[in-house]
Order: C-alpha cells, then sequence, then structure tokens
C-alpha cells in the first residue's frame, strides 16, 4: 500500500479529531501540530484536513476551513458577516458582584426564598442585589410566602448561564462542608484576627489612662516591667 492511499485510511475518524482541535484552538494549526496532538501521521492528518475542505467548503455550511500563515483554522462564512456583527454589538452580561453572586446562591439552594430571607442569611440587605439579579433575568418571582413576602426562585436564563440542564446539576454543597482541621484552622484565625483589633478597641475608656493603657493589658505589663 501507497503513503497516499494509507494516509486515507481513518481519514473520516481522524477528521472528528482534527476538526475539534481545530475548533479549539484560538490560533492556527499546523499539520505537524495536528499531527502531534492527534497522536497521527502527517500524511493522514492532511488527509483528514481534504476531508474538512470539502465538508466546510464555501456556500455549504457557516463555517469554513481557511488556511492561515502555514496553519488551519475555522471562520465564519463571509455572507455572516452582517449578522455576527449585529450579534456582538449587543451589550455584554456584566460580571456579578459578590453580593450579587451570594444573594444568587441562596435563591438557587433555598428556592422559593424571600427576600427578608436573604438578608437574614447575609445578615445584610438584600434589597439591592435582588433588585439587580431580577433585572438581569437570573431569579424571577414566585408567589408570595405565609407571611405575604414576595418569594424569588431561578430562572431559565440562570441554567443557561452556568450550563445547567436542570437543578438537579447543581453543586453539592456539602463537598464545601469544612473539615475538622479546616474548622480549627479558621477559629485561629478568627481568634488572631480579634486579637489584632484588641489595641483598637481599647482606645475608648482606656485611653485615658495613657498610651501602654491603650494598648491592652500585654503592653502594659511589658511596659512595667521595661521601667
Amino acid at each position: 500500500m501507497s503513503e497516499a492511499e494509507g494516509s486515507q485510511d481513518g481519514a473520516p475518524e481522524l477528521a472528528r479529531t482534527v476538526e475539534a482541535l481545530l475548533f479549539l484552538s484560538s490560533d492556527p494549526l499546523t499539520p505537524p501540530e495536528l499531527a502531534a496532538a492527534a497522536e497521527s501521521g502527517e500524511g493522514a492528518v492532511r488527509a483528514a484536513l481534504a476531508v474538512l475542505a470539502e465538508q466546510y467548503a464555501p456556500g455549504r455550511r457557516g463555517i469554513r476551513l481557511r488556511e492561515l500563515a502555514g496553519g488551519y483554522t475555522f471562520a465564519s462564512d463571509p455572507a455572516t458577516e452582517d449578522a455576527a456583527r449585529r450579534l456582538f454589538s449587543r451589550p455584554r452580561t456584566a460580571t456579578l458582584t459578590p453580593a450579587q453572586a451570594e444573594t444568587l446562591a441562596i435563591v438557587a439552594y433555598l428556592q422559593p426564598v424571600s427576600r427578608p430571607e436573604i438578608a437574614r442569611i447575609r445578615g445584610v440587605s438584600a434589597d439591592s442585589a435582588t433588585a439587580t439579579l431580577l433585572d438581569r433575568g437570573l431569579i424571577e418571582e414566585s408567589g408570595h410566602s405565609q407571611f405575604g413576602a414576595l418569594l424569588y426562585r431561578t430562572s431559565d436564563q440562570f441554567l443557561k448561564l452556568f450550563g445547567l440542564r436542570s437543578l438537579d446539576e447543581l453543586p453539592d454543597v456539602a463537598q464545601w462542608d469544612p473539615s475538622p482541621e479546616e474548622q480549627a484552622e479558621l477559629r485561629e484565625r478568627l481568634l488572631r484576627a480579634g486579637e489584632a483589633r484588641a489595641p483598637d478597641a481599647a482606645q475608648g475608656p482606656d485611653a485615658a489612662q495613657g498610651p501602654d493603657a491603650a494598648q491592652g493589658p500585654d503592653a502594659a505589663r511589658a511596659a512595667a516591667l521595661t521601667d
């Protein structure tokens, strides 16, 4: 069997791999690069590229296979330029702030949930974050609670944005439960943070007793020992 004939063997199957590699890469890929990634011969890759060139011939699809700078890449058909320009001229969705992300997570896992409940969980008002999520279509109204408060749930837009088929695909929150070691470390960090803030808290009544007293009892004892 000649090299040319051998390069045709498995070309349709290899063409799918090459197609995926070209789709994933933002830069043109050369036949040697494609061959190395696909663990195939360069001749077989060129045969696969020939298959793709026929499948993506001008006028057949909205995507074309183009040869650029010695490599190959996918590009949109020039006939679709006007439609693509209209698509990408739309305002982009801004990223969520931490407050909005926290609120959205609470709604996602506890829905339907009311704004007062969200505020109690977060410890701060959820009015602004909830209003923004409503405006962006990530949450929607879902009736009223027994106390008359408006309830919220996630929308289909939420599922699309996070790539979920249903709410059943939400990550299990149990996987983020801290281990005993993590709990101990967090406790130590909180204690250290509290100790670091102690001098500031002592600036009140103790300030009248002098600078050493304002720095806490340990500092006062240290100062007494050095006098």
